[in-house]
């Protein structure tokens, strides 16, 4: 993904974009995740303080930083226990996508809010206020579906290697279990040297764009209503 490849393309609306992120999004990622094990009958997160939307609850600080300088970052994982889950492997799958999915719930949120401000914006283009609300959305959409997109990678300690081992046939989950440390430093290797960034870029722009498809008849019926 090159983690630095955007320090220097940093304008203030994606600074706030981040810094919203950071305090109501990443909490809602881990709150999924907690909420979804407990759904499945595993009330660890819940015990541990960590069912809520607090983000002192939640935030990483050394995560915190890197998202907001970067776009790439982490807040605390959720303390999970599968041994609690009335069905461990289907707690498992469903828990970590509930993570990624709040995101892109967050991102198609933003779009819309997007489609009903694009007719204003268009019409007002000498606005500040309104180019400063399309700046600071257009930033909080990538970021969220730049997050959701990432944690789906299949590669521990990402949401998507634990929804791969519960998918995986054993003697393959337990290889991925075993060398889990391993993977994980396969996995920075990769975002360091910025070979994630072509196929990550490509699936966050298709989301994007399937968002905006969507979604467009919201934008179309603002500017009939105008």
């Amino acid at each position: 993904m090159g983690i630095f490849s955007s320090l220097f393309h940093l304008n203030r609306y994606m600074l706030l974009a981040r810094v919203v992120i950071i305090l109501l999004i990443l909490p809602l990622h881990e709150f999924a995740h907690g909420w979804m094990a407990r759904r499945f009958g595993d009330d660890t997160a819940e015990a541990n303080g960590r069912l809520t939307l607090n983000p002192l609850m939640h935030l990483d600080p050394l995560g915190s930083v890197l998202l907001l300088f970067t776009g790439f970052g982490w807040a605390k994982p959720v303390p999970i226990n599968p041994a609690r889950m009335s069905n461990p492997r289907k707690g498992i799958i469903w828990t970590s996508l509930a993570g990624p999915f709040s995101n892109l719930l967050a991102a198609l949120l933003g779009v819309i809010l997007l489609q009903v401000e694009f007719p204003f914006y268009a019409a007002n283009a000498g606005s500040a206020a309104l180019l400063a609300i399309h700046y600071f959305l257009s930033g909080f959409v990538t970021v969220n579906i730049s997050l959701a997109v990432f944690n789906l990678i299949p590669i521990p300690p990402l949401d998507g290697s634990k929804v791969l081992m519960m998918l995986l046939p054993y003697r393959q989950s337990y290889w991925m279990q075993q060398h889990q440390q391993v993977l994980s430093i396969v996995l920075w290797v990769l975002i360091l040297i910025g070979a994630l960034s072509t196929p990550l870029n490509y699936l966050c722009n298709w989301i994007v764009q399937f968002f905006l498809w969507a979604t467009n008849w919201i934008g179309t019926l603002v500017q009939m209503l105008m």
